[in-house]
């Protein structure tokens, strides 16, 4: 095995080509001892199960529960977290917590530091102490304010050298961007009018990685955030960190390689430490950033919330299913990020290719209809298609497409159930946006208050309210946050769920969603079946294929299913899973005898 020098050194020499070999050593070396580790180091291995079935993670802004008190909003998260999730979830991904200018913390003006108004590092620390925590990479950009970037404006080192330049008269109109926004921004500097590169926003300013000092301040950060215990990064809009003029500056080679490094670096500084990459992306693309497992640990499943919602919104899982049948399962060392909603948005370029435009078209009337808004992005052909919908994941499922009203039905609450059923039982781990935990609905005041689409879904509740809502048994918040967190309770205990256990996708008719799962020592097996449409389902047991020598239990009502009854039947929205391995009284699951076994 190649000792980490040797490692370094091979990945810049596909970054950097132009350097010499003396150069691309200071570089390996400077890297390294930036990172506290030491050249001849060879890695450790990655620990077994390092992560399971009891993995779940819950993804918020740092202020989205806010108290009347003198408490920081860190300190206001950690303890909401403790009180209604211990045990629950296994990590947190707080939103970006450092000083930022705009996009809700996406713009950094300060990597080093905790926002002021959201606490300290002690208050990140104390979080990490309970709960896995994720924090984000803002790799791509920062914010028009960053130091270094007035820096680039008075022609002062170091930042004078830090952000992508390119001449207006170059074409193009091959990028690929998710905003419609100009692309690059005239900036009047010391040393004459520049053309910044701005792929989100003019208050969102590229970096130039082709400058090796970029690559080193990074990792330099990456070290900062170590040492006050994140142990997950989140690499923020990564897919377009190199740019090539004349194409389309998306995943190219070198972004890849520079991936692999950080995985080199953060692997042997710690572990246990994770990458998932965030590449709002077409599935083949998206794939890629797992590389030979030797890129990120994890990647978003990008295609799942879009094809989710159209499904349930829909009655018919079609889509859903081919695509399922088409993923590969995750390499060894590698799993999916599974979620359906975020502080975005429901991204719409992982489903092109999935849905045809007309099904596009139907799902955004029907999310206008339920309260949501549209995000558009400009296209290679610089025209406008639409990126993403903003909208609360309780509205978006409110009522179903053929019903114009766009007013929430009488299945709204089971068929945001059955979606996150659906979310526990794929292979991957679930992650939760904190909105669909508490069931909140559309932010129109924010919304009308800022003018911005994504405000819609960022509601900051106030921690009394909150409270209260969550005592009352008969709000709709507290009884979804209690069937979501029996759901994660069953999921923890199975095998079966382990996010790199065997899964099949089943064939039982356009209206339920199936698919089997198989734990990795292949003792426990369970059906997942979900009744995705309005109308009820008549399954027969002859179409699962049952193993007649066990014993099986749905796991959801506990109840143990007689082979004799002929078929399992599924109301609207209802999912059952199906297993060999029996619950306990203490919600536990044991392995069920068979039949033979029984009669001994």
């Amino acid at each position: 095995m190649a000792d980490l020098n040797t490692r370094v050194s091979n990945h810049l020499q596909h970054i950097y080509p132009a350097l010499n070999s003396a150069d691309t050593q200071q570089l390996a070396l400077s890297l390294i001892t930036t990172m506290r580790l030491e050249p001849e180091q060879v890695h450790a291995g990655r620990q077994q199960q390092i992560w399971d079935q009891r993995d779940v993670y819950l993804i918020t802004y740092a202020d989205s529960i806010k108290s009347a008190a003198d408490e920081m909003p860190l300190q206001t998260l950690q303890t909401f977290l403790c009180q209604h999730l211990k045990g629950s979830i296994s990590g947190v991904h707080v939103l970006p917590f450092f000083p930022w200018s705009s996009d809700d913390g996406f713009a950094v003006s300060d990597y080093n530091t905790v926002h002021p108004a959201l606490g300290n590092w002690q208050d990140i620390e104390a979080l990490a102490g309970d709960f896995k925590l994720m924090a984000d990479l803002v790799v791509n950009h920062c914010s028009a304010s960053h130091t270094w970037f007035q820096q680039f404006i008075a022609g002062q080192s170091p930042g004078k050298d830090y952000f992508y330049t390119a001449d207006p008269a170059l074409d193009l109109s091959a990028v690929t961007r998710p905003r419609t926004s100009e692309l690059l921004q005239s900036v009047p500097t010391a040393d004459g009018t520049r053309h910044v590169w701005c792929t989100f926003g003019h208050d969102q300013v590229d970096f130039d990685f082709r400058n090796p000092d970029v690559l080193l301040e990074f990792v330099r950060i990456i070290r900062l955030y170590l040492d006050h215990q994140v142990r997950v990064f989140r690499l923020d809009a990564v897919a377009f960190i190199w740019k090539e003029p004349g194409g389309n500056c998306l995943n190219l080679l070198q972004t890849h390689e520079i991936v692999r490094l950080l995985r080199a670096l953060i692997e042997h500084a710690d572990t246990e430490a994770l990458i998932i990459t965030e590449t709002n992306i077409p599935k083949r693309e998206n794939l890629s950033y797992f590389g030979n497992a030797n890129e990120a640990h994890s990647i978003y499943n990008f295609s799942l919330p879009p094809l989710l919602v159209f499904t349930l919104l829909n009655g018919n899982c079609r889509h859903i299913k081919n695509w399922l049948m088409s993923m590969p399962p995750a390499q060894l060392g590698t799993f999916y990020f599974n979620f359906i909603a975020s502080h975005d948005g429901i991204g719409l370029r992982p489903a092109e290719g999935l849905l045809s435009d007309q099904e596009i078209e139907s799902l955004l009337a029907g999310i206008e209809r339920s309260g949501g808004r549209i995000s558009w992005r400009a296209t290679s052909a610089l025209e406008r298609r639409p990126y993403e919908i903003n909208v609360s994941l309780w509205d978006a499922l409110a009522c179903t497409l053929e019903d114009q009203s766009g007013a929430p039905d009488a299945w709204q609450l089971q068929r945001f159930i059955c979606a996150h059923a659906i979310l526990l039982a794929l292979e991957g781990v679930p992650a939760f946006y904190i909105h669909s935990l508490l069931a909140t609905g559309n932010d129109e005041a924010r919304l009308a208050q800022s003018g911005h689409n994504r405000h819609i879904n960022r509601h900051q509740w106030s921690q009394s309210e909150l409270n209260r809502l969550l005592e009352d048994n008969n709000s709709h918040h507290a009884r979804v946050l209690a069937a979501l967190k029996s759901l994660i309770a069953i999921r923890q205990q199975q095998p079966a769920f382990h996010p790199n256990a065997t899964q099949f996708t089943l064939h039982l008719g356009d209206g339920i969603f199936a698919f089997w799962r198989q734990s990795i020592n292949r003792e426990q097996s369970i059906f997942a079946l979900n009744n995705i449409s309005l109308q009820t389902h008549h399954i027969p047991l002859s179409d699962i294929n049952l193993i007649d020598t066990e014993d099986w239990y749905d796991l959801v009502s506990g109840q143990h299913v007689a082979l004799d009854d002929q078929e399992i039947v599924l109301a609207p929205y209802q999912t059952v899973w199906l297993s060999n391995r029996r619950p306990d009284i203490s919600g536990n699951t044991i392995a069920g005898s068979s039949k033979a076994a029984d009669d001994n």
